[in-house]
């Protein structure tokens, strides 16, 4: 049964036969000035007294309440109270009661109140205004739609307005297109909560929010508040949500056998994901990966053991180490290299010169002999310059092999012969001995070489920048030095000897079979956080694309990043091909989610501000964030309230916008971890 069905079975648009007035809630009040953006709404305080109060960010429904016009009945406006406005007749009525109070009647307990009773009757009138969030209608077929404004509106003495029962108000805050509230495909985040104090709403019955896979999968979500405000607790209840997701997904990525025509939906008919999601969480501050007294036990981990995976900068007791094995992983220790942030950053001739070098393996490499020749060259100098840097050598037996014809032996060390065959020592001093002759050429060699070849060099540029490196000697034969490989010590604590798969694959294939992934950062400076975070995004991102483009299939893949102001490009950086920029904007498609949280939304890059769909906002403490805040939906109706906290009772009060919803939703997220 979908929410449209179920609307229409509680009776969206039902009178009392008898009465003439809607079952679908309590009066409150009637409208006296009506727009398709702004309702102004008279209520008493008799009428406040028997709804339990209306507080401000509250749901009312408008009816058109014209008896002799029954074709209106079948839409109803939906209104979110803002802040008191003025009657028309408040001037009079507030010059009655100062001259009330002049008159120093006592009204205490023990004596009757001198007001008569029109006077009293007066005085209990005030006004509310308004915002129109759009409103509820039936369509051609006789099902209940919402539309996100007015289509038309009539004078507004023809409406009446209630505050909608807790059914009426969950099917509201629930509205989809398809589904039930609670229903196949749903998750449990929390309950509808109004306002901060809670002396009439805790006498009334519960109204739950509830969340699915469309909501979160594949979706950019923000979590803005001050620290302990909620939102950890907001972001391990979306973990857990997608887990219970998961948990319904009929079907192994890795054992798909769907045509490219299925490949393009991802979610089964019911709104579940037909594969397990994965996620990663960027653990700055080692919550989620550890045990700790300040959460009371409410790590990922501790919870969701069997299906999650440790990795840590450092190594621990249970956690996969994130090193790499510089000398099996040519590539990728390279970019490494060439990406720490003090190389990265050096900006001298020599060390400019080797991050233009490629070390990417040719393609033809198998049948190309001078392309293979120049490669294992490459490959060689670069490897000494590990060795000679102080990298701990995978296995002593480590020997490295390349080519070089006899006249170019014969002026090096005519007993030597490198495709036989040399350790990393031999190799070095080999290579130490061609640069110092390189330049002087004794024999002619390297000159015959560029004669025969069409001028082209027996060491080519790549080649010459790695000698540099090597010898340390900024030209062939000269003393004059550079730092060369000593610039690569800092990299040294990233190197491992074992041997073991490329821990950014590793972290990928354990995100495909649907497992949680936790990158603890909690060990590490802020430049190898940036520098592991963003090669571990490029990696899953690379694979999101070569699925895409190849039409297989992919399944949900979940970004987690607390303090995301340490990682995410700031405001004003338009910087679109920044990886966190690229998941922002391109991540939608490769079924790639994005889940951040920080303090600030003037911290965050715009262009990703401007892609989120999602958004939990809990409190803000200045008005300039405010202002940044009112830029996106309708957040502008909560301006006052999200300034407004108690630390000791508004912990995970947030006002909610999620994708499948068209409004802004004020709610208490669930305390994590379950009850049960």
């Amino acid at each position: 049964m979908s929410i449209i069905q179920q609307l229409t079975q509680i009776n969206l648009f039902k009178r009392n036969k008898t009465t003439g007035n809607w079952e679908t809630g309590i009066f409150v009040g009637r409208p006296f000035r009506l727009s398709y953006t702004r309702a102004e709404i008279l209520v008493a305080d008799a009428w406040k007294q028997k709804a339990k109060g209306i507080p401000q960010g509250c749901f009312l429904l408008a009816y058109y309440d014209n008896e002799f016009d029954k074709q209106n009945d079948i839409e109803a406006v939906l209104l979110r109270v803002i802040q008191p406005t003025k009657l028309p007749t408040d001037q009079e009525v507030i010059s009655s009661m100062v001259e009330y109070y002049k008159d120093d009647i006592k009204t205490g307990e023990t004596s009757k109140s001198q007001l008569d009773t029109v006077t009293r009757y007066e005085f209990s009138f005030s006004g509310l205004e308004c915002s129109i969030l759009g409103s509820f209608y039936v369509d051609e077929n006789g099902k209940t739609r919402f539309g996100a404004d007015l289509e038309n509106f009539y004078s507004a003495h023809n409406y009446s307005v209630i505050k909608p029962s807790a059914d009426i108000l969950k099917g509201i805050v629930n509205y989809r297109e398809n589904g039930t509230p609670g229903g196949s495909g749903d998750v449990k985040i929390g309950k509808v909560r109004y306002s901060s104090s809670r002396r009439f709403q805790q006498q009334e019955e519960e109204v739950i929010v509830y969340v699915q896979a469309p909501d979160f999968a594949g979706k950019r979500t923000a979590l803005f508040g001050m620290t302990r405000t909620g939102k950890s607790n907001t972001v391990k209840k979306i973990i857990q949500s997608c887990v219970e997701m998961s948990n319904n997904a009929p079907l192994e990525l890795d054992k798909s056998q769907e045509t490219p025509e299925e490949v393009l939906k991802p979610l089964t008919e019911d709104n579940n994901p037909k594969y397990p999601i994965g996620q990663i969480i960027f653990d700055i501050n080692g919550e989620y990966a550890n045990p700790n007294l300040q959460d009371q036990g409410t790590a990922i981990f501790d919870l969701y053991q069997e299906q999650t995976v440790r990795y840590s900068t450092v190594a621990k007791d249970g956690f996969r180490e994130m090193k790499v094995n510089f000398y099996e992983e040519i590539e990728n220790g390279f970019e490494l290299i060439k990406s720490y942030p003090t190389i990265a950053e050096d900006t001298t001739r020599f060390a400019m010169n080797f991050k233009s070098v490629d070390l990417t393996k040719p393609e033809d490499y198998q049948i190309n002999h001078s392309a293979k020749a120049r490669y294992d060259r490459k490959v060689a100098v670069y490897l000494c310059c590990l060795y000679k840097a102080g990298f701990r050598v995978t296995n002593n037996n480590l020997r490295v092999k390349f080519s070089a014809n006899q006249d170019v032996r014969n002026d090096v060390d005519p007993n030597i012969n490198p495709s036989s065959g040399l350790t990393l020592e031999e190799a070095a001093n080999w290579w130490e001995n061609l640069w110092d002759i390189y330049a002087e050429d004794p024999n002619n060699t390297f000159s015959n070489y560029r004669q025969s070849n069409g001028g082209k060099e027996w060491a080519d540029e790549d080649l010459k920048a790695l000698l540099v490196m090597l010898t340390r000697k900024t030209n062939s034969g000269r003393s004059s030095l550079c730092a060369g490989f000593r610039i690569f010590n800092p990299v040294r604590e990233q190197h491992t000897s074992a041997k073991q798969d490329p821990f950014d694959q590793d972290i990928l294939n354990n995100l495909r079979k649907g497992k949680i992934v936790i990158v603890d950062l909690s060990l590490g400076n802020s430049e190898i956080q940036a520098m592991f975070s963003e090669r571990i995004c490029h990696r899953i991102f690379a694979d999101a694309i070569s699925r895409f483009t190849s039409t297989r299939p992919n399944n949900f893949i979940q970004f987690y990043f607390e303090e995301a102001h340490n990682l995410f490009p700031k405001k004003d950086d338009k910087d679109l091909s920044q990886i966190y920029n690229r998941l922002a904007k391109e991540g939608a498609k490769l079924n790639l989610g994005l889940i951040y949280a920080t303090q600030e939304v003037s911290s965050i890059s715009s262009n990703i501000l401007k892609a989120t769909q999602n958004w939990f906002i809990s409190h803000l403490n200045n008005e300039d964030e405010i202002k940044e805040l009112r830029k996106y939906y309708d957040f502008s109706d909560f301006t006052e309230g999200l300034i407004r906290f108690s630390q000791d009772t508004d912990k995970g009060f947030v006002r909610m916008k999620t994708y499948s919803n068209p409004f802004v939703i004020p709610v208490q997220i669930d305390r994590f971890p379950p009850e049960n």
